[in-house]
Formats: C-alpha cells, sequence, structure tokens
C-alpha cells in the first residue's frame, strides 16, 4: 500500500499546475498518477494560447472586457462569480508561468505576444507559435521533478474509494509492476481530462481521453454537471478528427465552401471565422447539409480552410504544426492548398462537479478537481478558445491549493475500505481475463462511437437522442459480458482498454440525458426541435448524479452577478 498527503491523478496542466502547488508546500507527500508519461498529456495538443489581459497587442483591453466575452461565450451558462475570480487571476497566471521558463513568442518590444481568438474582443490570447500547451506541459513537468513530486507513471485509475462520504485513498492498476495497488490519501485532486474519445475518431481528443475520473467520482456519489455541453471544434481535419488550431483562423485564415464564399458572412457577418466555436461548427455543418460542402453528405464531407493567402513565411513561423499535420494526415501543404476541415468532437464544457470555485472542492470531503474533468462552471454552454489553457493553469493552482489545505485537517485515513477495494478488484482482474468467450470491447467501443456522432452531434432532437438513450443502455448490458483475452497483469492493455469503455458507457449516458432534458438550444447544444434559447426553464446547471446502475437529474440556478442574459450575437 501507498500513502500520499496528496494525490494528484492525470498529467496534464490541470493536474501537474495542482501537483506542483502542493509540491511546493513543507512537510507533505505529494504523488502525481498518470496513466502515461506525463509529457504525452492531452494538453501537449492544445496548440493556439492561452488567455489572459496583459494589453501587449491591445492597450484598451481589460479584465472586465475578458470576464464578459467569458460569459457572453457561455451563452449565459458559466457561474459570474467563478468567472470572475478565474479572470482575474489569469494575468498573473500567465507572468507566473513565463517566470517558469515557458518560451513564449515574443512582440516586437520582447513582451509576451497575443493574437485574436474566437469570441474575444480584443487580442489576449497569449501563445508559443502553435504549440502552446506542448511547452507549458513541459514547463510544469520540469517544475514537478525539481519540487520532488514522486511521480507515478503509466498507473491507471480503477476506482475512488470512500467511507461514510470521506474520502480514503483510490485503487490503481500499476501497469509496469504489473500489480493492483491500494493507495491512501488525505486529499485527492481529479484532472485527467474529458471524454472525447466517446465519438472515437471524429474527434481531436487523444486516445487516452476517456473520461475515467469522471466516471469514478459519479461511482464515488459525485454528480457531474452540464455533461450536455460538447464543444465540437470547427476545424479537425476532415479524414481523421485531428485538430487544426483557431491559430490557424485567429491568424487570418478563411473557411470557404464548395462554391469558394467564405460562409461565415451569413451567421456571424462581424466576427465572420472568429466567432464562437459553436457557431462555427454549426455553420459548416450547415454548409454540408445544404450541399455547400465538398464530398457530398455522410462522413466523409467537409469545407475547406484556406491559409493560402497568409503567406508562406507567416506559415512557416505562426504555424508550422498546423502545416505537418496537414501534410502527413491529409497530404495538403496549406502553403499551396486549402486544407479539407469538418467539426469534430473537441471539449467537454460539463463534467466533475465543482461547488467551490476557490478550492475546486466536490461534494465529497477529500476529493477536488480540475481542468477539462472538472465542471466549475466557467464556461458554461460554450467555451470561448484560449480559455482552457487558462482554466488548467488557473485552477490546476486553486485545487492544489485546496487538496493542500484539506490534506494538513485531515488526520489518519483507514486503510480497510481500500485494502477491500483493491481486493474486489483483483477479483474482477480474474473474472474479465479469464472468460473463454465474450464480446469485444472494440465492437462496443465503435457502436458507441457511431450513436453518438450520428444522434448526440452538432444538431441533436428528442427522437435521436431518445434512440441513442436506448443504444447506449443495451450497450452497458452488454459490457458486463466482454472478454479481456489477456491473463497477464504486467502491461495488460487489454484490461486498460476495457476499463476505459466502461468509464466512456458511464459519461455517454449522463451526456445524452442532460442532452434529452434541456428542451433548448444554447451553445453549444444545439436542439433542431428547440431552436431557441429558454431562460424561463433552462437557465440553470444540468446535475447527473447516479445510485447503483440509477441515473438522476436535478437542476441548480447559474449564478448571475453583473451580467443579465441577452441574446448573443457576433
Amino acid at each position: 500500500m501507498l500513502n500520499f498527503d496528496v494525490l494528484v491523478i492525470g498529467s496534464g496542466g490541470s493536474g501537474m499546475r495542482a501537483a506542483l502547488e502542493a509540491g511546493r508546500q513543507e512537510g507533505l507527500s505529494v504523488g502525481l498518477m498518470t496513466k502515461m508519461f506525463p509529457t504525452r498529456s492531452a494538453t501537449g495538443c492544445a496548440q493556439g494560447g492561452i488567455n489572459g489581459s496583459l494589453q501587449n497587442a491591445d492597450p484598451n483591453d481589460s479584465i472586465e472586457k475578458h470576464i464578459f466575452d467569458t460569459v457572453k461565450g457561455s451563452d449565459y451558462l458559466g457561474d459570474q462569480d467563478a468567472i470572475e475570480h478565474f479572470i482575474s487571476n489569469m494575468p498573473d497566471a500567465i507572468r507566473e508561468l513565463d517566470y517558469f521558463g515557458v518560451p513564449f513568442s515574443r512582440d516586437g518590444e520582447g513582451r509576451i505576444a497575443q493574437r485574436n481568438f474566437g469570441g474575444a474582443s480584443s487580442p489576449r490570447t497569449c501563445f508559443s507559435a502553435d504549440v502552446t500547451g506542448h511547452v507549458i506541459l513541459h514547463t510544469l513537468y520540469e517544475q514537478c521533478l525539481k519540487h520532488g513530486v514522486k511521480i507515478l507513471a503509466e498507473w491507471y485509475l480503477l476506482q475512488i474509494v470512500t467511507d461514510e462520504g470521506k474520502l480514503c485513498g483510490v485503487v490503481a492498476y500499476d501497469m509496469k509492476g504489473g500489480q493492483i495497488v491500494p493507495i491512501t490519501a488525505k486529499a485527492i485532486v481529479v484532472a485527467t481530462g474529458g471524454a472525447g474519445r466517446m465519438y472515437w475518431l471524429r474527434t481531436t481528443n487523444p486516445f487516452t481521453s476517456t473520461g475515467d475520473g469522471i466516471a469514478a467520482c459519479l461511482e464515488a456519489g459525485i454528480p457531474v454537471k452540464d455533461p450536455e455541453f460538447v464543444q465540437f471544434h470547427p476545424t479537425g481535419l476532415a479524414g481523421t478528427g485531428i485538430l487544426m488550431s483557431e491559430a490557424s483562423r485567429g491568424e487570418g485564415g478563411y473557411l470557404l465552401n464548395n462554391k469558394g464564399e467564405r460562409f461565415m458572412s451569413r451567421y456571424a457577418p462581424e466576427k465572420m471565422e472568429l466567432a464562437t466555436r459553436d457557431l462555427v461548427s454549426q455553420a459548416i455543418e450547415t454548409e454540408i447539409k445544404e450541399g455547400r460542402g465538398f464530398g457530398g453528405q455522410g462522413l466523409s464531407a467537409y469545407v475547406q480552410l484556406d491559409l493560402r493567402h497568409l503567406g508562406r513565411e507567416k506559415i512557416l513561423e505562426r504555424l508550422p504544426q498546423i502545416r505537418e499535420l496537414a501534410i502527413t494526415f491529409e497530404q495538403v501543404d496549406p502553403i499551396e492548398q486549402p486544407i479539407p476541415i469538418r467539426p469534430s468532437c473537441h471539449y467537454s464544457m460539463g463534467g466533475i462537479d465543482v461547488i467551490d470555485y476557490r478550492t475546486c472542492a466536490t461534494a465529497v470531503e477529500g476529493v477536488f478537481a480540475a481542468g477539462e474533468a472538472a465542471c466549475v462552471s466557467v464556461h458554461g454552454a460554450n467555451r470561448l478558445g484560449g480559455n482552457s489553457l487558462a482554466d488548467i493553469v488557473a485552477f490546476g493552482k486553486f485545487a492544489g491549493q485546496g487538496a493542500v489545505a484539506c490534506a494538513r485537517k485531515r488526520q489518519a485515513i483507514p486503510s480497510e475500505p481500500i485494502e477491500k477495494a483493491a481486493a474486489e478488484w483483483n477479483t474482477k482482474f480474474t473474472a474479465v481475463t479469464t472468460k473463454d468467450k465474450g464480446l469485444s470491447t472494440a465492437a462496443i467501443r465503435d457502436r458507441l462511437a457511431e450513436i453518438m456522432w450520428n444522434n448526440v452531434g452538432v444538431f441533436r432532437t428528442a427522437s435521436e437522442m431518445e434512440a441513442a438513450l436506448t443504444v447506449v443502455d443495451s450497450l452497458i448490458q452488454e459490457y458486463k459480458d466482454v472478454m479481456v483475452p489477456d491473463q497477464n497483469k504486467l502491461y495488460n492493455t487489454a484490461f486498460v482498454n476495457y476499463i476505459e469503455l466502461g468509464s466512456m458507457l458511464a459519461v455517454a449516458k449522463a451526456v445524452v440525458l442532460g442532452a434529452l432534458h434541456r428542451q433548448e438550444s444554447r451553445g453549444s447544444h444545439c436542439r433542431a426541435d428547440f431552436p431557441a434559447r429558454d431562460d424561463a426553464n433552462f437557465l440553470k446547471h444540468t446535475l447527473v448524479s447516479r445510485e447503483g446502475q440509477a441515473y438522476n437529474i436535478s437542476y441548480r440556478p447559474v449564478v448571475i452577478t453583473k451580467y443579465p442574459p441577452a441574446e448573443r450575437k457576433y
């Protein structure tokens, strides 16, 4: 058995920022547990930049403008007190990253460079070419090592163990050691990222984004908040879903239909390609649906992202990774040809219900959550580009501080519940790996992805989602008959894939239920059968909880402080 005062689960930006914050404190044992090598985490996929009102590119920018842009971008579903706390801390958070050694791109005066991003009233997105998340991730990893954080790489979270509503610890699978291990902890920070792989190949997310922490919290009695709000990034590569960063539009890229039109003039004449992600994604899908896309209908259809007018020098300086990905995966050089793109599942605005934005605490004492796995809620119904890296840095730090304060207060943790849970997991491992027949993980996973993309995608209707709920429920039943064709405990990736599928099914059901019961269109949640936003009935957060196998839905009011809901136009 291992013991920690603070255990952080997940090694993306929020997890490492939380671990760093805890590791900088005296007298605490701090661990960082991750199912991969830390610098391979999904934050490394975040290309475009991190938002903060530094006023380097626009002296007239302000924290107040950034707050309002975020509230408006959320389609007024974000909690305004949390947003104000978040945005007010961002300039210092970015300067802190600069101090840690993040190699930001610079303007002509040597200041951190800033670019335009969707939904922003000023150029406030700080960046490092188009590899911003990558450099933040590596810098935070270096700092974690410097401050003595114990790294448990290639350890997989199996269960969060509680006793009488309080955290005891977790059960984890040590892939390298081939053991199922009980770990006691006075406080944990769940920072395991989103669940985009429930859409499988129509997502920008890495294969590790399977909703592990969200599902574990749901199992532990912590609700999932606003799961129906799934952001589809407008510019995923047509064939693979791989992200073409918003930086490509921030630097001046055009979106074109098969008539050569910059069609965003029909949908957001003021902002054009720099409207919010939900609006741009819906516009692209409308163009395809009405026959103005390339490649006909179905999954092969697409529109074009045109960067040619930016010129070779700018593309090589500002968008080198975009060019490399387009060449590698679409055999298109954006210096010479437009890139085929289509919306792709990108981000979960919903997640683990955080009840205190200052500490990132959840309803279970000792459990904190941050990053994409969590829902504070600052993104509401739609996240602005550049606010995700901001979110993980700000709330990763707050979660680390909250976990430290909790760990200092809590006394000795009982080990019996964790040992019992670990024994049950050993029994389960034996049971699923010794079946001589059963269903395959891949077959269920692919059917889940198909029904989620077709029925719970950019556009949604009640009949389609009711059909999706029926399919997801049947897949959850079929999951009980899955077999894992590998009895070895050492690096049993088949067993990991099996547990990941269970997580995706649990989160997918929450997404479908939340979307089915929200009878309005708001932000990323676009109901063809309820096209209007309905503040009278749905200016509230969805809470999906689970008791046994039964899912329950309740609601909580949105916090409104300065900005009454208004029509959102761009």
